[in-house]
């Protein structure tokens, strides 16, 4: 019998207030349980507008702990209620001053199950983030939930594929990568990044982006969300580039299995030549060619 996961996304516009960001997810998420999703993710800093785009201190009031603030308290009794594993991103406070960019994942029955701390934060003209966020230093964790093996990745980390194959190791079936991203710089790689991290490590990614222009910024955000195969193919539709969308696909997790034992991309790995991965910096000089020994008789 296949594993079949009714997956959700929403790429929402901003409502104007926190309160009302949070309703508009609560009822678009009862919508997805009525179309019988059983995991949906909501997109980065979901009850907030993308205020990266400009430095101000006042936007520090966003800041929640997780999990035991208000928001991650009142997912936990809709993910109960719901029977739907939800993926919350907000963004958190860890003691006086410090904060993160955070991804909260609560099982089906509304077990907190932990959190992703986004790890590559950018710092450029529209994308202010380092005023905001401490890198995150959690690593790359993996949540055994009701509809498999969860992991999350957080907007400008899709940019690295050494978090992607992390999650994959940790052993990931479905990575959720909910983004802000404005048209423009990256626009033309939203289809590439992702599908390509779904295809060199086997397992499904659902993304999102944000819709609209939001009053902190003049930036458009083009969403585009979407759900793709581990083969990199988009499970039906992508979402519209300029209208909010509730987007619902069903995954066939067994699908893994089916691409991995015909492509072999673990298998094959050669992880001891794979050093200069994590240096900071690498010489330039060209390695001495090593010698294959001869198999034995």
């Amino acid at each position: 019998m296949a594993r079949m996961v009714r997956g959700a996304l929403l790429q929402a516009t901003w409502a104007g207030t926190k309160e009302k960001m949070i309703d508009k997810h609560v009822e678009y998420a009862k919508k997805a349980a009525d179309q019988g999703a059983q995991v949906m993710c909501f997109q980065e800093l979901f009850y907030g507008p993308y205020f990266c785009q400009v430095q101000k201190p006042e936007f520090f009031a966003y800041t929640e702990p997780i999990p035991n603030g208000p928001t991650t308290e009142r997912m936990q009794k809709l993910a109960q209620q719901l029977k739907m594993v939800l993926v919350v991103p907000m963004y958190e406070q860890d003691g006086v001053g410090v904060y993160y960019n955070t991804a909260a994942v609560i099982d089906s029955d509304g077990t907190y199950k932990g959190k992703y701390r986004k790890t590559h934060i950018p710092q450029l003209p529209g994308f202010w983030e380092k005023f905001y966020f401490r890198p995150g230093n959690l690593g790359y964790p993996v949540f055994e939930t009701a509809v498999g093996k969860v992991g999350v990745y957080i907007c400008h980390d899709r940019h690295f594929p050494e978090g992607a194959r992390m999650l994959g190791l940790h052993g990931a079936e479905i990575v959720f990568i909910p983004s802000a991203t404005s048209r423009g710089l990256s626009q033309h790689l939203w289809r590439i990044e992702q599908t390509s991290h779904a295809i060199f490590n086997t397992y499904f990614v659902g993304t999102i982006n944000r819709v609209g222009i939001e009053e902190y910024g003049d930036d458009d955000f083009y969403g585009e969300s979407y759900f793709c195969t581990p083969r990199g193919e988009f499970i039906g539709d992508i979402g519209s580039d300029r209208d909010e969308e509730l987007i619902v696909r069903d995954m066939d997790l067994d699908m893994i299995q089916e691409v991995r034992n015909t492509w072999h991309f673990y298998f094959n790995r050669r992880p001891e030549l794979y050093g200069d991965i994590v240096k900071q910096t690498v010489s330039t000089e060209q390695p001495v060619a090593m010698a294959i020994p001869e198999p034995e008789h």
